[in-house]
C-alpha cells in the first residue's frame, strides 16, 4: 500500500490529468463542432477557463475523484463522473450567461460534456491498471470475532484484491501484538478493545511508523472539535455537548426553507406524475402515508411519503424493518424506493420546520426505545433536526448495521457546517444509482465459523 506522501503525489496526479481531460475536451469539441473555430467564439472559451477550471475542481473535490485507492467499483466510478461532469456542464452555461459571454456554444458545452466523461473514464481504468499493484498490502485487524467478521467482509472487495488480512483477538499479549504490527501496513481497532489496550496498540504502532484506523466509540467522537482551553499553566480540552450553536440553527433553517420552497415548486410535475402513478398502482390506496416519527429533542411529528407499500402493511406484524423482495411492496413501491422518489413529500416536512434537508434519518418511537437499550447514545441522534437526507445515507447501505450509521450520525452532528450540508446534499445524487442503499435489510443466517478461530490468529489473503 502507498504512503501518506505517495497519496498525496497520486491525488495530485489524478486531480491534473482530470483537469487536461476537462480542457481537452473542449478542445476536442470545438474542433467536432467548427472546421473553421470562430474567432469570437473561441475567445469567449479562453476567458472562461479560470471558471472553468474552478467549477472542474470543485466537483472533483466534492465526488472525490481522485480517490481511486478506495473501494470502488468501475461502476461507482462512471457514476460520479457523470453527475459531476452534468453538474460542470450546467454550473459553465450558468457562468458564461453570468460573466456574458454568450459566444460560448451550447453545443460545444454539451458535445465537451460526452467528450468529458469518456476521457475521464477511460483516464482512470488505465491509472488503476498501472496502479493496481499499490493497494495491495497487509492489514493487521484486532477485534473480537464479530466485528473483525464484519471488518474482513468490507476488505474483500475487487479493488482490494490480493490485500492479505491477520485477525488477532485484544487479549492477545502485547508482544505478539507488536510482531504482527512489525510486518504489516496497516492497523485497524475494532470498537471493542479497552481504552488501556488500544492506547499501548496505538503508541507501538508510531513507533514503527504504522498507520492506525480506529472504529471510534462515543467517548472518541466527542473528543472530535474539542478546544483548547489553557488553565493558567496546564492544558485542558473543552469538550462541549451534542448539538448545534444558535447562529448554526439560523442558518440550517433559512437555507431548509429557501431550498426546499424552490424545490417544491421546480419539481412540482414530477410530484404530480408520481400521485397519478401511486394512485393508478392501487386506486383504493392512500397517496400519501402519513406515520408519527420523533424530531429534534424527541418531539413526535407526522412524516409525508408517497405510499410505497401495500395498505395496512403492518396491520398482523407490527413495527418491522424493510427486507430485501419485501413482498408488502408495490410494483410501483418499488421504483420509488429505488429512486428516492418515495421521500420527495417530506419537503414539506422541511417547509413546516420538522426536518431539515440533511441531518439523521427520523426514526420511529418503537425502535428509539428498542435501540436506546442495545445503545445507551443512540438518543444523541436527536439533538439536531433530521432530514431527507444524511451522512449515514451518503456514506452507509440501507443494510449497514445500527452502530456504524449510528457513528456516521453522531459524526455528522459533531463535526457539522454548512458546507457539509452542501456537500451531503450533492452527494445524495449518487445514492439514487447505488442499489445497495435503498435495497432493503438482509436477512442474516447464523455463522459459527468464527467460534473456531477464537484462540489463534487468522491470516487470510483477500
Amino acid at each position: 500500500m502507498p504512503n501518506i506522501s505517495e497519496l498525496r503525489n497520486y491525488k495530485f496526479i489524478i486531480i491534473l490529468i482530470d483537469i487536461l481531460c476537462i480542457l481537452g475536451s473542449y478542445v476536442a469539441a470545438f474542433m467536432l463542432r467548427y472546421s473553421d473555430i470562430p474567432a469570437k467564439n473561441w475567445e469567449s472559451f479562453i476567458s472562461l477557463i479560470p471558471w472553468i477550471l474552478l467549477i472542474g475542481l470543485f466537483f472533483i473535490s466534492v465526488y472525490e475523484l481522485y480517490a481511486l485507492d478506495r473501494k470502488h467499483t468501475l461502476w461507482d466510478i462512471f457514476v460520479k463522473i457523470v453527475i459531476a461532469v452534468i453538474f460542470m456542464s450546467f454550473l459553465t452555461m450558468a457562468a458564461s450567461y453570468l460573466f456574458r459571454e454568450f459566444a460560448m456554444p451550447r453545443s460545444v458545452i454539451l458535445i465537451a460534456m460526452f467528450f468529458m466523461i469518456g476521457s475521464m473514464f477511460i483516464s482512470k481504468i488505465l491509472y488503476l491498471k498501472l496502479t493496481r499493484r499499490n493497494v495491495v498490502g497487509r492489514i493487521l485487524v484486532i477485534g473480537d470475532d464479530e466485528n473483525t467478521n464484519r471488518m474482513i467482509s468490507k476488505i474483500k472487495h475487487p479493488m482490494l484484491k490480493g490485500t492479505k488480512v491477520t485477525h488477532i483477538l485484544p487479549t492477545t499479549s502485547m508482544e505478539r501484538i507488536c510482531q504482527h504490527i512489525l510486518v504489516v501496513d496497516y492497523v485497524v481497532l475494532c470498537p471493542k478493545v479497552g481504552k488501556a489496550r488500544k492506547s499501548q496498540i496505538i503508541y507501538h504502532a508510531m513507533d514503527y511508523n504504522k498507520q492506525v484506523y480506529i472504529i471510534p466509540s462515543l467517548y472518541e467522537l466527542l473528543l472530535q472539535r474539542a478546544n483548547v482551553t489553557p488553565m493558567d499553566d496546564t492544558l485542558m480540552m473543552s469538550v462541549k455537548p451534542f448539538g448545534l450553536t444558535w447562529d448554526q440553527v439560523v442558518l440550517k433553517r433559512v437555507f431548509d426553507f429557501v431550498s426546499s420552497t424552490v424545490i417544491t415548486v421546480c419539481i412540482s410535475p414530477l410530484l404530480l406524475v408520481v400521485a397519478i402513478l401511486v394512485k393508478f398502482d392501487d386506486p383504493k390506496g392512500n397517496i400519501i402515508y402519513k406515520q408519527e416519527r420523533y424530531g429534534k429533542n424527541n418531539k413526535p411529528f407526522t412524516i409525508y411519503k408517497f405510499r410505497s407499500m401495500v395498505v395496512g402493511a403492518e396491520s398482523k406484524t407490527g413495527p418491522v424493518l424493510a427486507t430485501e423482495n419485501d413482498a408488502r411492496i408495490t410494483k410501483v413501491g418499488k421504483f420509488l424506493r429505488a429512486t428516492r422518489l418515495d421521500e420527495l413529500p417530506q419537503l414539506f416536512n422541511v417547509i413546516k420546520g420538522d426536518m431539515s434537508l440533511v441531518g439523521p434519518r427520523p426514526e420511529r418511537g418503537f425502535f428509539i426505545k428498542q435501540l436506546s437499550k442495545e445503545f445507551y447514545h443512540y438518543g444523541h441522534r436527536n439533538t439536531v433536526q433530521p432530514g431527507i437526507t444524511g451522512y449515514a445515507q451518503i456514506m452507509g447501505k440501507y443494510s449497514t448495521e445500527v452502530d456504524d450509521k449510528l457513528r456516521f450520525d453522531l459524526y455528522y452532528i459533531r463535526n457539522y457546517t454548512f458546507w457539509m450540508d452542501i456537500v451531503i446534499l450533492l452527494k445524495t445524487f449518487l445514492v439514487i444509482f447505488d442499489k445497495s442503499k435503498a435495497e432493503g435489510a438482509e436477512v442474516k443466517s447464523d455463522d459459527n465459523t468464527s467460534k473456531d478461530n477464537q484462540n489463534q490468529d487468522v491470516t487470510l489473503k483477500i
